[in-house]
C-alpha cells in the first residue's frame, strides 16, 4: 500500500498485550491507539507501570502484542510492522531508533566511545571504515562532545555527557523515529535542560520526529507538540500540548497535573484534583470517566484534536 508522506509515520491502533502472573492475568496494555506525525514529537506520559515503555517494545518489535495494529510510513510505503519478519524485521529497525534512560547501564564500560557509536554502522554494513571514522566524529561535534574524546571509555563521562553518546548512537543511522524512553530522568536538573534543548535543537536541525516518553508532564510541556496521558495500561487522554495544559477534561490529567510543582508560593496543592492519592486507581474516577466494564467507553472527540476516555453518549465538559 502506498501513502503520502503527510500520513502519520507511525500509527498505533487498538495494541494490547497481557502477562500472566502468580495472581493471574496482568493486562499490561489495554487497546490504545495513537499516532505521530512526520517532524512532530508525541509525549507518552503516565507514572511508572502504566505500560509506557511496554508500548515502546512493541513499537520495536522487542514484545510481540496479543491484538492491534502497527503501521510505518516508510517514505510512501505504509508498512504492517506487526508482519515484518528476518531481513525486512533488520531494515525496519534502522528506521527506529532508541534512546535510553539509563546513561550509565546502556553503555558498554568495556566499548571505547568511538566503538558504540561506529557499532550500529558496523552492524547494518554501512560504509567504510573511513566513512564511519568520518560519520562519528561528526556525530559528537552534533551532540557537542570533543571528538579528541573517541578513544575514552565510558567511566571517564559525566551522566549527561553519557547521555549525548547514547543520543549520538540513536542517531548514527539516520532513523525516521526516535524513541525516547524517559531520557533525562537520571539526570540532574541542569543537566536535564541541557538534554532536552539538544534534543529539541537536533529536531529542528535534522527534521527529527520523537516519541518522548516521560513520568514528568512538565517535561513533556516543553519537549511535546501533542500529549497522550496513560494510566494503568489505557490512554485515558490526548490533546495538543496547549489544550491538555489549559483544559484537563480527565481526572487523572487534573491530578497529574496539579502534581507539578509551581514556582508561586501562593500556589497550594490541589487535593481535589489528586484525588487523595486515588486518582491513578481506574474503580475510583467519577462518572463519565468509569472503566467500568459493563458499560461501553471510549475515546471521546471534543474537538480541536482533544480525545478524552469516557462513556460512549455522556456528556462532557467543554471546559473545565
Amino acid at each position: 500500500m502506498v501513502a503520502s508522506n503527510t500520513q502519520p509515520l507511525l500509527s498505533v491502533l487498538n495494541l494490547r498485550i497481557e502477562f500472566p502472573t502468580r495472581r493471574g492475568i496482568l493486562v499490561a496494555v489495554d487497546d490504545i491507539s495513537f499516532h505521530v506525525n512526520p517532524g512532530e514529537c508525541v509525549g507518552l506520559v503516565g507514572e511508572s507501570g502504566c505500560g509506557k515503555t511496554t508500548t515502546s517494545k512493541m513499537i520495536m518489535r522487542a514484545l510481540t502484542p496479543d491484538s492491534g495494529q502497527l503501521s510505518f510510513n516508510d517514505h510512501g510505503k505504509i508498512v504492517d510492522v506487526l508482519a515484518l519478519k528476518d531481513e525486512n524485521l533488520f531494515n525496519f529497525r534502522r528506521k527506529v531508533q532508541f534512546i535510553f534512560q539509563d546513561p550509565f547501564s546502556s553503555l558498554n564500560p568495556r566499548m571505547t566511545v568511538f566503538d558504540i557509536i561506529s557499532e550500529p554502522l558496523n552492524i547494518h554494513h554501512i560504509g567504510d571504515r573511513e566513512e564511519r571514522s568520518a560519520r562519528v566524529q561528526e556525530l559528537m561535534t552534533l551532540v557537542g562532545l570533543d571528538a579528541r574524546f573517541l578513544r575514552r571509555y565510558p567511566h571517564s563521562f559525566s551522566g549527561g555527557q553519557r547521555q549525548r553518546i547514547g543520543i549520538a548512537r540513536a542517531l548514527a543511522l539516520q532513523p525516521d523515529l526516535l524513541i525516547c524512553d524517559e531520557p533525562v530522568s537520571a539526570l540532574d536538573v541542569s543537566v536535564q535542560a541541557q538534554v532536552l534543548n539538544l534534543l529539541k535543537d537536533l529536531q529542528e536541525e535534522l527534521g527529527l520526529t520523537y516519541l518522548f516518553i516521560s513520568h514528568n508532564l512538565a517535561v513533556v510541556d516543553y519537549v511535546a507538540n501533542r500529549i497522550a496521558v496513560m494510566c494503568a495500561g489505557r490512554i485515558v487522554e490526548m490533546a495538543p500540548r496547549e489544550t491538555l495544559f489549559r483544559n484537563p477534561l480527565h481526572p487523572y490529567t487534573q491530578a497529574l497535573l496539579a502534581a507539578v510543582p509551581k514556582a508561586d508560593p501562593s500556589s497550594k496543592l490541589d487535593l481535589t484534583a489528586l484525588m487523595e492519592g486515588k486518582a491513578s486507581d481506574p474503580s475510583a474516577w467519577p462518572m463519565p470517566f468509569t472503566l467500568d466494564r459493563s458499560l461501553k467507553v471510549d475515546m471521546i472527540d471534543t474537538g480541536g484534536g482533544h480525545y478524552v476516555r469516557a462513556e460512549v453518549g455522556a456528556q462532557l465538559p467543554r471546559e473545565i
